[in-house]
């Protein structure tokens, strides 16, 4: 399964937004978990500019580092990722997310998001 950027945060920070199912989810052993160097890029990007509205809360560097500390495996972008976004329809427009879907619908992978938009894209994609 695949978290998408902000459940993967607040797994690892035990954030209360992190629902309860998303939560059973991760912690299933038969479960394989991995987060996806975009939201390793998309962190980066968004901590080293604070002032926005969407800042996050720790830099790349930590959430990676707290990532593999819990047991999540880290998912690289490949070509095939890259060439499965020409087949998504325009839904959501945030290209972080969008290479997180394609990733998931290639691979494939349930992907965990909290983004109503985002769990449009495919029936495979769970809601949290």
């Amino acid at each position: 399964m695949l978290l998408d950027t902000h459940i993967a945060l607040w797994a690892v920070t035990d954030d209360l937004q992190l629902s309860g199912t998303a939560r059973n989810l991760i912690v299933e052993p038969a479960n394989e978990v991995f987060v996806s160097v975009a939201a390793i890029w998309e962190i980066a990007i968004k901590h080293a500019v604070r002032r926005r509205v969407h800042a996050m809360p720790v830099s790349a560097a930590t959430a990676l580092s707290d990532f593999l500390a819990a047991g999540f495996q880290v998912l690289d972008i490949s070509p095939d990722h890259v060439l499965a976004l020409e087949a998504l329809p325009p839904l959501h427009g945030d290209p972080f997310d969008r290479i997180m879907v394609a990733q998931a619908l290639s691979t494939p992978l349930r992907l965990l998001t909290h983004d109503l938009k985002v769990a449009a894209y495919s029936d495979t994609i769970i809601a949290v």
